[in-house]
Parts: structure tokens; C-alpha cells; sequence
């Protein structure tokens, strides 16, 4: 019977050709490694040789092992697809004998890898090592480079210098002069520059008056602000060195210069601003401010004008005194470019607020300020320069440059130095020393004597009193209460103002006037006449300072003052400090006088005001209330007094402003003795006609006023 196998007519291999076959391929690989393990060793050239031979042989070889291996892997397949224990994987000696193959023919691609390698005549040589850095140059004694040098380390150096004449030592004294110039000039402000301005002269000046100059430009630059405080500097140091002073003059009129033709606003303003500055310390002479002013508005732009009116913001309050007329002319220049309104809104504006400061006569915008004020007159050296002519800025002088004479010229400004600041340091410890010995012996012997005081710097007791006077006017019933009170408050001599000032103060705090501050006032100029005077200083204080409070204030301390004067507790001749004119008055004094004379109208009455007024033994106290010196200021007193209601109080101004211009034609034409009897005849006649006449308008003046 025919076997299931051949029924299905599928050949089945026979198990013993396989295992011949598999030893077969083990037995080559193991007898390949074995030759090539036995091959001995050559030498490097024999090698190259040999490889370069099998070359050909090696790749014929690896064609016919493809193509064996795709052989076994076919012959492998075919045998799966025969045989069912096929799906079930291969056999343990199946895996260990292609494992043995694998590693093999991986050994076999890597010794050929290498070979390769090795025979391949392009190598890559290797990289040349880095050139060492060029050594560090060595250090020139003095020189600092940009590095900085700690003060101590920079006199260890001076010291360690033995020519005091070397291109070294002088670098070195270079370096630390122009630290100490710019250090000094960065400083200093308006507090400290007294001290600062002895401590800028000990440095050498005139070797650096370069870097001086260039120091103050620059932080004028970086700081407009203080650029009053750099003018007084420079006008201090322009006393004894008037040769700096003018080489910064040309230095900022360079720049200038320079920034007008760029355009440059902002260093056009700051230069601008110090030549103003200059200009008031009385370094430059006003006519450069002049020129300045005509080239700027010459063709006039929005800037060109805007940096002119900061221009005369800061120096026409000078320019006020030193020249009016040239002042005025620029003035005419700016209210022409005012009126053809060729230019910006708000420049036009700052003009208009420009007329306003010289209508205020330049308040706020000081010349000096009083501690910057430094230079006396008979020492000020005034430099003048125009902008048309060529100038050298001399900039050689910022930069260091050897001097053969060096030794000698700092021998020269150390004399020249103690002439300036006065003895040696030393003689000046000496003297100290011998009169601080006399000092101690002298204290010594008066500390038995005197005993320490101890003073109050606080003012606590002062405002301690302040409370005590304030608290009794406010908790006090009436005014007879509060008197005795503050009677009995202990004053130490010059304490009186204090009580008077608190009085005047509480009065103004309060909303509507109370009659009751009026007359616990009375009652202390009745009682003391100390307070009477504090009183009559007070009005004076008041008076200058009324443009400063508020209008209920100036009504309740006008209405003050009004009581003491109605109640002849305070002198009339307290109106004296009063000058009724359009010129010295402003809105906040006349509405004061307003009401200062209304209240003593409603006092007194209208009928005996004007006794009062036409006093003639009080008629110096009056003249600055009705001014006769000139028509117009008579004919504005006039009209002030009609326009609050009390006209009938300048009859008498009203006679004499008629009278003025016949007064006027006497002392112009003196008469000879025949007419002066007649003339006197006649006025005497006309002058009593007119007393007739005056007296009867007056009488039906007053019945009108009656019935009505």
C-alpha cells in the first residue's frame, strides 16, 4: 500500500541528506577561520600586496557566498513549506547553526571593512596646533589705559616715581587732576559751592583749564537746571583767571554756533541759557545778549523764538537795568512778530506771556539767586565778543602733552595758590594750636564761673504759647473775659508780637468778621501801648503780603483795621504806607482800601471821614491816599474813591485838580510887585467867590442826599 505521503504526492525529504549538507557549510566556516587563523604574520608591505591581489578574489568570492546564502535561504523556505512541524518553529540545532552562520559573515564584513581601511591611500593628516597668543604688551608706567587705578594705588605711584620731571610722573599727575576737576564741578550745588571753590583753586587751574571748561560745558549739558550754579562758579574762578573765563566764553558761543546751523534745539536752548546765566554774573557783557537776541529774531521761526523768550526769561531782569532801551527794542521786535502772526499759537502765547513777566517787572525770574551771589563788584571782569568774529576753541588743551618746564610751572601755581587762599596749612595748624592752648587755659578758668545754658532751638515754648493764647480767645465769652485772661499769661519781653499776631490770625480764620476780635484789639492798644505799635507793624505786614490771602481773609482783616482806626485805638498815620496809584496797587490792595474805607465810613460817617481826611496837620499821612504829584494818579484816586461810593471825600482833590493847570502857568510866569498886590487882591476875591460857590454846591448836595 502506498504511504499517505505519496498519496497527497507530496516528496517528503529524506532525513539523511540534511544533516551532510549543514555540516558541510559549519565545516567551511570553521576550516575558512582555521586558515585564516593559521595564516602567519607579514610584514606591512607584504600585506598591501597581498590585499591588492585578492582584491578581485575577495569580491568574486562574496558574489558566489550571495549567491550560496539566497541559495540556502530558498532551499530553507521550500523545506518549511514541506514539512508540517514547519509552523512550529525551527529546531534548537536549526537556530544554533544560523546564529554560528551570522556571526561569521558579520566577522567576515568587518576584517574586510578594516582591510579597506587600511589600504586606502587618502588619509587625513592631522590639524596643526594653535599659534600661542602674542605675548601681553607691558604696562607704561602712568599710563592708565581705561583701567582704574583705586586712589591709594594712584599716590603709591607718584610716590614710587623718582623724576619728578618724567613723561610718567606728569601723565600721572595728569590723570589725577583732571579726576579731581571733573569730580569738583559734578558736585557742587548752591549749598556747597563756598566750600567747593577753594578746594577747585588748590587743583592746578591753569594747566587745566581745558578740562575746567570742558567739565562745566558738559554738566551743564547733562543738567540745564544748575546751570546758575555753574555761572557762579565760572564767574568766581573768572576773577583770578580771567583767561579761563574766556576760553569757556568762546567754547559756548562755538556751540552755539554749531547748533544753530544743525537745528540742534536742545544744546541751542542749553547754550543759550548759559550765556544768560554768564550774562548776570556780569562775565559777557550785555551787548553779546543783545546780538544774540537780534540774530535769532532776525528770520523768526517757532524755535528760534521760543529759545528768545527763554532767552529773556532768564537774563532780563539784568538786561532791565544794564540797558532798558536796548531791552525795549527787542521787546518792539517781539510784538511785531506778535502781530503778523506768522507763527505757532503756542509760541505767540509764550510771547504774550513774556509781556506779562516785564509787566511784573521779571518777578520769579531772579538775575542772582542771593546765595549764588559771590563776586563782588570792584572784582568782576566782564569779557566782550561778537558772534562774527572767528574763534579758537584751543582744544589742544584737553589732551595731555609733555612740558619741559614742568617742575617749574608747578613751583609757580603753588605760590601763586598761597597768595590766593592765604598762608601754608602749616602755619595756619601752628597758629591754631598756640590759640586753641589760649582758648582751653581761658575756658578752663570761666567754666568755674559761668554755668552751661541750655537752649530751646525747637521753639516748643513758642508753640506752646501760641496753643494757651489761641485756646483762651476761643473759649472765651466775650471780649472783657478774654482780655483779663490773656492778661494773665506770663510774656517774656518781645513775646508781645505773639499775642498780636494770634489775635490777627484768629480774626481772618474765621467766615463772616466778629466785632469781638475788633474790640479785644482796642482794648489792648488802650491798655498798652506796645501793643499799639505791634498793631501799626502788623497793618505793614499785612499790607505788603495782601496779594497773598484769600478774599474772605482780606475782607475780615480790612474790617479789623477799619475798627481800630474808627476807634482811634490805632494812629491815622498807618495810611501813609498806603500809595493809591494805578503802578503800585493791584486788585488784591484795592479791594483791602475798598472796604478799609467803607467800614470807617459807616464808623464815622461820611461828614467827619472828611474832617478827618482835610486835617491839616495829618496831611503828610494823606498824600500817598490822595497823590497830587501827578494828574493822572490825582485823577485815579478821584475816580477809585467815586467808583466805591465815597466821592464826597475828594472835594478837596477835585478843587486842586481844577486849579493845577492855572498853578501850573504862575510858576511858569513869575509876576512883577504891581500885579502880585493886584493878583493877590483878586485871588483873594476869586478864591473867596469860589469858597462861596463850593460851599453852596455843597449844601445842596447834602439837602439832596437828605430827602432822599
Amino acid at each position: 500500500d502506498p504511504k499517505p505521503s505519496e498519496d497527497n504526492g507530496v516528496a517528503k525529504p529524506s532525513k539523511a541528506d540534511d544533516p551532510p549538507r549543514s555540516r558541510a557549510r559549519v565545516s567551511d566556516g570553521e576550516e575558512e577561520d582555521g586558515r585564516r587563523a593559521r595564516r602567519p604574520r607579514a610584514s606591512d608591505d607584504e600585506k598591501e600586496g597581498d590585499r591588492r591581489r585578492r582584491r578581485p578574489r575577495d569580491s568574486d568570492d562574496g558574489r558566489d557566498d550571495r549567491r550560496g546564502s539566497k541559495r540556502d535561504r530558498d532551499r530553507d523556505r521550500r523545506r518549511r513549506r514541506r514539512s508540517p512541524s514547519s509552523e512550529s518553529g525551527s529546531s534548537p540545532d536549526d537556530r544554533r547553526r544560523r546564529h554560528r552562520r551570522d556571526e561569521a559573515s558579520r566577522r567576515r564584513g568587518e576584517d574586510r571593512g578594516r582591510e579597506e581601511r587600511r589600504a586606502s591611500p587618502e588619509r587625513k593628516e592631522p590639524t596643526p596646533p594653535l599659534p600661542p597668543p602674542p605675548p601681553l604688551p607691558e604696562m607704561i608706567p602712568g599710563r592708565t589705559g581705561g583701567i582704574y587705578i583705586p586712589p591709594f594705588r594712584m599716590a603709591q605711584m607718584l610716590r614710587d616715581v623718582e623724576d619728578k620731571a618724567s613723561p610718567e610722573y606728569q601723565r600721572l599727575t595728569w590723570d589725577a587732576l583732571k579726576k579731581s576737576i571733573n569730580g569738583l564741578v559734578n558736585k557742587v550745588n548752591a549749598t556747597n559751592i563756598k566750600n567747593l571753590v577753594p578746594e577747585l583753586l588748590a587743583e592746578n587751574l591753569v594747566r587745566g583749564r581745558g578740562l575746567f571748561c570742558q567739565s562745566c560745558i558738559k554738566s551743564q549739558m547733562a543738567s540745564p537746571g544748575f546751570t546758575d550754579v555753574f555761572a557762579a562758579l565760572v564767574a568766581v574762578v573768572n576773577t583770578k583767571f580771567p583767561e579761563i573765563g574766556r576760553l569757556l566764553l568762546v567754547r559756548v558761543m562755538l556751540q552755539l554756533k554749531r547748533a544753530y546751523k544743525r537745528n540742534d534745539k536742545p544744546q541751542l536752548l542749553a547754550a543759550t541759557k548759559f550765556i544768560a546765566h554768564l550774562v548776570n554774573q556780569v562775565v559777557v557783557h550785555e551787548l553779546v545778549a543783545l546780538e544774540l537776541l537780534t540774530v535769532l529774531l532776525d528770520n523768526p521761526s517757532d524755535d528760534s523764538v521760543e529759545v528768545a523768550v527763554g532767552f529773556v526769561k532768564e537774563c532780563g531782569a539784568i538786561l532791565q537795568d544794564l540797558t532798558p532801551q536796548g531791552l525795549h527794542a527787542m521787546f518792539e521786535r517781539f510784538r511785531g512778530i506778535l502781530h503778523e502772526g506768522e507763527i505757532d499759537k503756542r509760541v505767540q502765547f509764550l510771547i504774550e506771556g513774556l509781556f506779562a513777566i516785564r509787566k511784573a517787572k521779571f518777578q520769579g525770574f531772579p538775575a542772582i539767586r542771593p546765595e549764588l551771589d559771590l563776586v563782588e563788584q570792584e572784582d568782576q571782569f566782564t569779557h566782550d565778543m561778537s558772534l562774527e568774529t572767528e574763534l579758537d576753541p584751543e582744544t589742544n588743551l584737553n589732551v595731555f602733552r609733555v612740558n619741559p618746564n614742568f617742575a617749574e610751572d608747578e613751583k609757580a601755581y603753588e605760590n601763586l595758590k598761597k597768595s590766593i587762599l592765604g598762608e601754608d596749612d602749616e602755619d595756619e595748624e601752628g597758629s591754631d594750636d598756640a590759640s586753641d592752648g589760649e582758648d582751653e587755659e581761658e575756658s578752663d578758668d570761666e567754666e568755674d564761673e559761668e554755668q552751661m545754658e541750655i537752649r530751646d532751638k525747637t521753639e516748643t515754648n513758642l508753640i506752646n504759647l501760641r496753643r494757651t493764647i489761641y485756646l483762651t480767645i476761643m473759649s472765651s465769652v466775650d471780649f472783657e473775659e478774654a482780655g483779663h485772661k490773656l492778661l494773665k499769661i506770663k510774656l517774656e519781653p518781645g513775646q508781645e508780637m505773639e499775642l498780636n499776631i494770634m489775635l490777627l490770625e484768629c480774626c481772618s480764620q474765621e467766615r463772616t468778621y466778629l466785632r469781638y476780635y475788633g474790640l479785644l484789639g482796642q482794648r489792648f492798644c488802650m491798655i498798652n501801648k506796645v501793643f499799639q505799635e505791634n498793631f501799626e507793624k502788623c497793618f505793614v505786614q499785612q499790607y505788603s503780603m495782601i496779594h497773598r490771602l484769600e478774599t474772605n481773609k482780606l475782607r475780615n482783616v480790612a474790617k479789623f483795621f477799619a475798627h481800630l482806626l474808627g476807634t482811634d485805638a490805632l494812629p491815622w498815620h498807618v495810611l501813609a504806607y498806603i500809595r493809591l496809584t494805578e503802578e503800585d496797587t493791584t486788585s488784591s490792595s484795592r479791594i483791602f482800601i475798598k472796604i478799609l474805607f467803607q467800614e470807617l465810613s459807616e464808623h464815622l460817617g461820611i461828614r467827619l471821614l472828611n474832617e478827618r481826611l482835610n486835617d491839616p496837620n495829618m496831611q503828610e499821612s494823606f498824600e500817598s491816599v490822595f497823590p497830587r504829584d501827578h494828574p493822572k494818579n490825582t485823577r485815579f484816586s478821584i475816580n477809585f474813591f467815586t467808583s466805591i461810593g465815597l466821592g464826597g471825600i475828594t472835594e478837596s482833590l477835585r478843587e486842586y485838580l481844577k486849579n493845577m493847570p492855572r498853578m501850573i502857568m504862575q510858576q511858569q510866569k513869575p509876576p512883577s510887585p504891581s500885579e502880585s498886590e493886584s493878583s493877590g487882591e483878586s485871588s483873594d476875591s476869586g478864591s473867596s467867590s469860589q469858597s462861596e460857590s463850593s460851599s453852596d454846591e455843597s449844601e445842596k448836595k447834602r439837602r439832596k442826599r437828605r430827602k432822599k
